[in-house]
């Protein structure tokens, strides 16, 4: 069971290696591909295997925290979850595009994040062709 920001759904959604730092990027990359291979989450609203590499990471806190908190919980809201709620990332993701990605929420939810244009400009990789 590896623990998992609600927000970073959105965020692997569209990644396409370009993040706060290459030691973030590598890490974002790795946890993805980890994630993929089929693992369980356990969502939480604070720090989780993705942000043990961001630089935004001082002392153990997210210097943006806020931001990110409330992303956490507008996507849990979004997704009719909660904190600590267990699953499979597969069921995570596709309950992130669903009620997050296709319903147009994510623009709601973090259009004023600094990494948005990727995300505006491309198809999430939980999209599936129907």
């Amino acid at each position: 069971m590896i623990c998992l920001r609600p927000h970073h759904g959105m965020c692997l959604a569209y990644f396409e290696g370009k993040g706060y730092s290459d030691g973030f990027t590598v890490n974002m990359q790795k946890m993805l591909e980890f994630f993929e291979k089929g693992a369980d989450i356990e969502l939480t609203v604070s720090g989780d295997e993705i942000c043990k590499e961001c630089p935004n990471l001082k002392e153990g806190s997210c210097v943006s925290a806020g931001l990110v908190e409330a992303y956490d919980r507008k996507v849990l809201e979004a997704c009719g979850l909660s904190e600590k709620a267990q699953m499979s990332f597969q069921e995570f993701v596709e309950n992130v595009q669903k009620n997050v990605i296709e319903s147009g929420k994510r623009v709601e939810i973090c259009g004023n994040c600094q990494w948005n244009e990727i995300c505006a400009n491309k198809q999430s990789r939980w999209k599936r062709n129907k």
